[in-house]
């Protein structure tokens, strides 16, 4: 089975999260929980009633308004995204036994920057 998560906009990449954790612990808390809320919503409308319990493959294609921040940086977000998997109940757990691998491609959308996740069930 394959279900495709659709995020609108972009999550905040690496650089962002430092600076929030250098400045106060607290805010980076923030910033984490804000961004899994947002991804949550994307989750209950994308995959409603969906409850995976094999383990998964991840394809994340991140479309970006712009090519400003570095593939790795924006990269970093997928820890948000397959942390509120589990928090939304999509997803067991994130860890090695339940996701198996994942990859990244990287393009630009001006008009509708978004974040398309292809979770796809792994054989075995």
């Amino acid at each position: 089975m394959e279900y495709l998560l659709v995020i609108p906009g972009r999550l905040p990449g690496l650089n962002e999260y430092i600076s929030a954790e250098r400045a106060n612990r607290y805010k980076a808390a923030k910033l984490k929980r804000e961004s899994e809320d947002l991804i949550a919503v994307a989750i209950r409308k994308c995959l409603h009633g969906v409850h995976i319990r094999r383990p998964v493959y991840m394809e994340y294609y991140w479309f970006e308004k712009d090519i400003r921040r570095d593939c790795d940086n924006i990269a970093f977000a997928k820890k948000f995204i397959q942390d509120a998997l589990v928090q939304c109940s999509i997803l067991k757990d994130d860890g090695r036994n339940y996701v198996v691998g994942f990859s990244d491609k990287f393009d630009v959308d001006k008009k509708n920057p978004r974040i398309e996740v292809l979770i796809r069930e792994a054989d075995g």
